[in-house]
């Protein structure tokens, strides 16, 4: 894809400003939208459970016995994540598995997330 391509206004950013983290990206909803905002309230819960736990995804991947690429797509908020995967996610934090839910009253205010959720 050609700079051609790019959206009127959007200023590419400097190669030579210092690195920021993909949280700190100002382009990540751009360039990854996530589709389904419920799934994303999912993953952010999930995620803050490992973090307090002070494991990398790579390493609580390991310990899920969890694919790292496919664990990083539920933390993101990109996969529809199967049962028997929340199981193993919820052993490895040591928590039980409705744990790993953000509050009901936070998914009934998602924003509806396109064709795949109905």
């Amino acid at each position: 894809m050609g700079l051609g391509c790019m959206p009127r206004g959007l200023v590419l950013p400097d190669v030579n400003a210092p690195h920021k983290p993909w949280i700190e990206n100002p382009w990540a909803d751009m360039l990854l939208p996530v589709k389904n905002q419920k799934l994303a309230l999912l993953g952010k819960a999930i995620r803050r459970l490992r973090e307090e736990k002070k494991l990398s995804q790579e390493e609580f991947a390991g310990l899920a016995d969890i694919d790292r690429a496919y664990y990083g797509g539920v933390e993101r908020g990109e996969r529809n994540v199967a049962a028997i995967n929340l199981i193993k996610i919820a052993e490895a934090l040591g928590v039980e598995v409705g744990n790993l839910f953000p509050p009901l009253s936070a998914l009934r205010h998602a924003e509806p997330g396109g064709p795949d959720e109905r």
